[in-house]
């Protein structure tokens, strides 16, 4: 409506808008509403929709997805973009999240991300072992939405909201557009809902931060989980590089835990190297 009045200003007023935009409403398909307690969840999920960052130099473009995050109870949000949907933007995005938010709330619920989601399943979804590493860091529950189900009409309207106030601009880095999201962020989140009077940011103060669980002392370093096999020279290859263990486990399977740093590999859950 304040873009519309931008270009109309003598157009429709704020509450006949409203009416006819709930006339265009009920010919849409409907969805189920949603009541969630205060610090249960937080909705997550990359926007179908992309931001377009241009190379200044070649003036390519480049495509960069959109994370989204959104409390249950008073729909606070955060987003941020990043290059790819791979796991480790994901997981990183998502430790940048629980950091905006100043704690943790009891569940994490994607979309059925690949990244996060292993396998899709109707009742029973395999969660990434990355992914669960982080959880377990940050003691939260992982609940895949079902397949093909409704998404969350809150998510869905920040996404919306986000996009919108972006969708004009032009941007020549990603952190040029993660600043433009950030003050987009905090427009939505400090706008007084005329609904209820208040705004995101106020019912995340007064309802949801107090309950969230405290953060751990450290932030989650991603870390990427792999099978291996020991060779005949007791060696293990990650990345082309090659690792001893001991003798003993020749021909045994081992768990690898390969952060920036450090490269671990545990066998029956015992690190031995």
């Amino acid at each position: 409506w304040e873009e519309y009045r931008a270009v109309h200003p003598e157009g429709y007023g704020y509450s006949r808008f409203c009416d006819l935009f709930r006339e265009f409403e009920r010919r849409l398909s409907p969805t189920m509403r949603q009541d969630h307690p205060a610090g249960d969840k937080v909705f997550v999920d990359y926007s179908g929709k992309k931001i377009m960052i241009v190379d200044r130099e070649t003036g390519v473009v480049r495509d960069a997805e959109i994370f989204v995050a959104v409390l249950g109870a008073s729909n606070y949000t955060y987003a941020e973009a990043s290059w790819t949907q791979t796991l480790p933007d994901w997981i990183e995005a998502h430790v940048r999240m629980f950091r905006f938010f100043g704690g943790v709330p009891r569940l994490v619920v994607p979309d059925n991300l690949k990244s996060g989601v292993h396998r899709a399943s109707f009742y029973d979804p395999e969660i990434n072992r990355s992914y669960g590493m982080m959880a377990s860091h940050y003691g939260v529950g992982i609940l895949p939405a079902r397949p093909r189900k409704p998404r969350d009409k809150a998510k869905v309207e920040a996404q919306t909201y986000i996009l919108g106030r972006l969708r004009r601009q032009t941007f020549f880095s990603l952190a040029e557009a993660n600043a433009a999201i950030a003050a987009a962020l905090e427009r939505i989140n400090a706008h007084i809902m005329r609904r209820i009077g208040v705004s995101r940011r106020q019912l995340f103060e007064t309802v949801e931060m107090p309950v969230l669980a405290p953060l751990p002392d450290a932030d989650y370093q991603f870390a990427e989980w792999r099978l291996a096999r020991v060779s005949l020279d007791y060696h293990v290859e990650v990345d082309d590089f090659f690792y001893s263990v001991p003798h003993g486990l020749i021909r045994e399977q081992v768990d690898v835990r390969a952060t920036t740093r450090t490269i671990e590999l545990f066998h029956r859950g015992l690190r031995v190297a």
